[in-house]
């Protein structure tokens, strides 16, 4: 499966999709907050029906007290008018205080959904999307959908009940004179139906360009080092000025587009209120209607066209909500493709892993391994050699299930590697990587990231375990012992510090299968000497795998694998390890 977010399963870049299905996948998100949602919904009518009551009461006060004089009347309808309006105001502050919540627990319940479903994804997935935009998509959108559930749909169902509640009162006073006045709506919901798809492409647009210009940020500071050495700080700001400018054009052309339905409804309400004061003075010159239903009248002819002016607003934010759902949506439809698969492969063998015709590649018509074939035994130490970008990294990353390959099998332990689940693979295979990996925490919390047997051990029940397997002298070289404090991705320490915990965190779990990706590449020969005297404490059935350019790494070696032009060959000695690659770098 190609996991590029413009070309996936299910969603194509040119898909039309209608804004009935992407509202359905919308409201979809709705979930445990149904019930709170529609008590807001509750309070939203109910201030919006007394809201409703008030142009009625004014003018029925002005036809019957006002113009007879009746004052007493006059005082009890301001009474009932000043209670409505109270009323009105709890409720409106209610539905807002709910809405909100509902809001915030959504975005809170949305982004721990998407970030569930990106840990789902398989390294394939990271390797051909950038990680800015995966962190627009998972901050800015979803702050969008969550702006227009705790603050736009409120004021957008209001609207619509007050809309549709002025439109019944107007045409209950007379149906002509209603129907006049409601004639400019017919028109906007042309107009409006009309725009509303190409409001969304442009708003899309700009989303998709705000992520860009996060990814370019966060490239250009991860790299920062490396372009103040080589004095490329124009490179940096030309960069930044492109991504920059693009992003203000897309937000230009988004907030014309957001902003173009303002001024045609405003005018549509300016339209509709000629026509209802010209049409019913002419009414009441004929004695066909009164001047306090006049008033009522033009009440609720604002009270039509000011939320038709809010919902041009509305609408736009709408379209907003819609084009970052859009992108959301893109992500939660996505399944891995490295699942748990039933396999009937079991056997008994001496050998810990196998390939088995195995062929890969990262682009389709582009193998990096074709046909390999070979076995690992049990309690050996392999070593795999060969030129940069030979396959050595994709063989090792195929052995730990990183990726699944195109054709053939994999056979770990008498099984298909794809038949075990995630929990069980891992325990089996350690694996330390070229660029290892650390977050913010102590050193204990390193070492034990995702080694569940011994996560609750105290720190001295844990030195006991390190001592066990020879760790305890590495911890020398970190002050504070276990408590050391790491920052965010180990800043502050040397790369040969940072795979020093790889290290440790790798040995501790005892694995069946040990990978080191030149894990001594960037350490000490007194450290690495050290790194081979506990490699020699692991349990004698640990398969280690040693991938490195040195060669003074791998002359303990029991076999050397040559990996070159999709090919796994048997090196031999070291001697013609050596011949291997030298004869490489002759024909390139």
């Amino acid at each position: 499966m190609n996991y590029n977010l413009n070309i996936k399963k299910g969603f194509l870049p040119n898909e039309k999709v209608s804004t009935a299905t992407t509202l359905k996948r919308l409201m979809s998100l709705i979930g445990i907050e149904r019930k709170n949602l529609y008590i807001a919904m509750a309070f939203i009518f109910l201030n919006s029906g007394l809201s409703l009551i008030g142009p009625y009461l004014m003018g029925h006060a002005v036809d019957s007290f006002v113009v007879t004089k009746q004052y007493d009347g006059l005082i009890k309808y301001s009474i009932i008018l000043f209670c409505v309006f109270c009323a009105a105001l709890v409720s409106g502050y209610t539905q807002a205080q709910l809405m909100g919540r509902v809001g915030q627990r959504m975005l809170y319940n949305l982004r721990n959904t998407i970030f569930g479903k990106l840990q789902e994804l398989p390294i394939d997935f990271f390797n051909q999307n950038k990680a800015g935009d995966l962190i627009s998509r998972v901050n800015n959108d979803t702050d969008k959908i969550n702006q227009f559930f705790s603050q736009s749909l409120v004021q957008f169902m209001s609207s619509i009940f007050t809309m549709l509640g002025a439109g019944i009162f107007l045409l209950s006073i007379n149906v002509e004179l209603g129907l006049a006045a409601l004639a400019p709506a017919i028109a906007l919901l042309v107009i409006t139906r009309s725009i509303s798809p190409w409001v969304k492409n442009r708003n899309a647009k700009n989303m998709k360009s705000t992520g860009s210009l996060s990814s370019e940020i966060q490239e250009s500071l991860n790299n920062f080092k490396v372009i103040v050495a080589f004095n490329r700080r124009d490179y940096f700001r030309k960069r930044f000025d492109e991504v920059n400018k693009e992003n203000y054009q897309t937000a230009v052309k988004a907030g014309i587009a957001n902003n173009i339905f303002t001024p045609v409804y405003g005018f549509s309400s300016n339209v509709g209120q000629m026509v209802v004061l010209a049409f019913g003075i002419y009414l009441i010159a004929h004695g066909q209607f009164s001047v306090g239903l006049l008033i009522s009248f033009l009440a609720y002819i604002n009270q039509f066209y000011n939320p038709l002016r809010q919902i041009a607003a509305l609408w736009a934010n709408f379209q907003v909500a819609l084009a970052g759902w859009d992108r959301i949506s893109q992500i939660l439809q996505m399944e891995n493709n490295l699942t748990v698969q039933e396999s009937d492969v079991k056997e008994e063998s001496c050998c810990l892993l196998s390939f088995r015709d195995v062929s890969f590649s990262y682009i389709p018509g582009n193998d990096i391994l074709k046909n390999v074939s070979f076995d690992l035994e049990r309690g050996k130490t392999y070593a795999f050699v060969g030129p940069t970008g030979g396959g050595k990294t994709t063989t090792a990353s195929l052995m730990a299930r990183l990726y699944d390959p195109t054709a053939g099998q994999i056979i770990l332990n008498g099984a298909d590697i794809r038949s075990l689940d995630a929990s069980t693979r891992t325990a089996k295979i350690g694996f330390i990587l070229q660029e290892p990996f650390l977050f913010t925490g102590t050193l204990r919390d390193n070492i034990l990231y995702g080694n569940q047997c011994f996560i609750g051990l105290s720190n001295d029940e844990l030195m006991d375990e390190l001592k066990e397997v020879g760790l305890e002298g590495l911890l020398e070289r970190f002050d504070g012992g276990l408590d050391a404090e790491i920052k965010s991705s180990g800043d502050g320490i040397s790369l040969g510090q940072k795979q020093l915990i790889a290290f440790i965190r790798a040995v501790l779990r005892r694995p069946d299968l040990l990978i080191l990706d030149e894990a001594t590449a960037n350490i000490d020969t007194v450290t690495e000497q050290l790194l081979d005297e506990i490699l020699k404490k692991l349990p004698k059935t640990t398969t280690r795998i040693i991938i490195a350019h040195r060669l003074n790494t791998i002359e303990s070696a029991d076999e050397i694998f040559f990996i070159n032009a999709g090919a796994v060959t048997k090196a031999g000695s070291m001697e013609e390890a050596v011949n291997l690659l030298m004869k490489d770098k002759r024909e390139s």
